[in-house]
């Protein structure tokens, strides 16, 4: 009953983060979470109770050497769950939870359930107060800047210039073209620049240099670009 009682455990501990994660669509969500917390308890059951009777002095081997090789081997599951695009890179906090439920699956596995029970509710409060904490400061200082000009060489260069002139940081650049409207200098494009604004930037005008630059038909923020249709 014990054994059984600590596999549950582990699977209802990984469960909690598991979902937590599938509510944020990551890659890896309730059941890569579960199976990772079950599977290191049941590791770490073998490494205590699996080898009794089989060694020569019949104490069952050192418990810690099975242990050691999770801690090692979730590595490559982590690893599945990093994507990076460009500059950005997504899936570190989700490699991190996956790492960290399997030691949490060590934990309960051992009968330690004081400090696996605990750093569940820890890893918790931290994905998901924290992340909205994270996500809340991240939207003050990041915005997406929309801009509709002409095709021409060079345009992205001259904008990204007078961003770099002001300490601004362009975080990803995304340009969508429409073919069908041809103006006179060439066809209509829409370029999103996703950047992040200083602390004290307080001189909004480099909007205006925007617009004068060649090419430039109209310069908006996404959120009055949203206002605007309402």
């Amino acid at each position: 009953m014990e054994v059984v009682l600590r596999l549950i455990l582990s699977a209802i501990a990984g469960g909690i983060v598991g979902m937590e994660r599938e509510a944020s669509h990551r890659p890896a969500g309730l059941r890569t979470h579960i199976l990772v917390t079950l599977g290191s308890t049941l590791i770490m059951l073998i490494s205590m109770y699996g080898f009794q009777g089989l060694g020569a002095d019949n104490s069952g081997g050192e418990p810690a050497r099975l242990a050691a090789q999770v801690v090692s081997g979730i590595g490559f599951l982590g690893a599945g769950t990093i994507l990076r695009t460009g500059n950005n890179i997504r899936g570190l906090t989700t490699a991190a939870s996956i790492w960290v439920c399997g030691g949490i699956g060590l934990a309960i596995g051992s009968g330690y359930y004081l400090g696996g029970l605990a750093t569940t509710i820890i890893v918790l409060f931290s994905l998901r107060s924290l992340g909205f904490l994270h996500k809340k400061q991240s939207k003050c200082q990041d915005k997406l800047l929309i801009v509709q000009c002409n095709e021409r060489v060079g345009l992205i260069g001259d904008i990204g210039h007078i961003l770099g002139k002001n300490n601004i940081n362009i975080m990803d650049i995304k340009v969508n073209s429409d073919g069908n409207i041809e103006e006179d200098e060439g066809y209509l494009i829409e370029i999103r620049f996703k950047v992040k604004l200083p602390s004290k930037l307080i001189n909004y005008s480099f909007i205006d240099e925007i617009f004068n630059v060649h090419g430039v038909e109209n310069a908006i923020w996404e959120e009055d670009l949203e206002k605007a249709y309402l």
